[in-house]
């Protein structure tokens, strides 16, 4: 059975497999993950894709190269989770200054009531944490995947999701008192 029309080619989890796979094929079969964490991680799909962008086109430059690694998706997700956390601190340092300057109070975005408590409590969330709950349950990366990753023992990725989770069901559970959901 062919594949169909506009569909990329099989390409397996890590982006290896046929060493003749394109760069376009690669683009088409992670950006979307790829975008998907760092939505949310950051909790803005512009943002997002603006990231994922950037990395795919880093990937590019050296696609060669990349070629050889064990996995190359990994790369790219690290590229893109290094741009989220510099952006980070960059938005984090402007928006402090305004603050101090205008005295402008930050306003929360979000179009219902379980969207905000959801990127407030990944928000509060020590980013080891966030990071850890947003690769395991939305990339689908095992423990020893993040663990590599991040360059940690699998044990420490064990304890952020084992405290991300609390803190996240702690700070759901505090979100959602007094949210009529009839």
């Amino acid at each position: 059975m062919g594949a169909r029309a506009n569909e990329p080619p099989a390409v397996d989890v890590a982006g290896r497999g046929d060493p003749a796979i394109t760069f376009d094929d690669f683009y088409h079969a992670h950006y979307r993950s790829v975008t998907a964490q760092l939505c949310a991680y950051t909790g803005d799909l512009g943002q997002a894709q603006d990231l994922a962008q950037e990395a795919f086109c880093r990937a590019l430059a050296r696609w060669e190269k990349l070629l050889r690694y064990d996995d190359p998706v990994a790369w790219v997700r690290q590229v893109a989770w290094n741009l989220a956390r510099s952006r980070w601190r960059r938005l984090r340092t402007a928006r402090d200054h305004l603050l101090r300057q205008r005295r402008v109070e930050p306003q929360v975005a979000g179009p219902t009531p379980d969207r905000v408590a959801i990127e407030d409590a990944l928000a509060a969330l020590p980013p080891n944490h966030r990071r850890a709950v947003v690769l395991h349950y939305l990339a689908d990366l095992s423990v020893a995947q993040i663990a590599r990753q991040e360059e940690v023992p699998e044990g420490t990725v064990k304890s952020w999701l084992h405290r991300g989770r609390a803190a996240l069901a702690a700070l759901l559970d505090e979100n959602m008192e007094g949210v009529d959901h009839g």
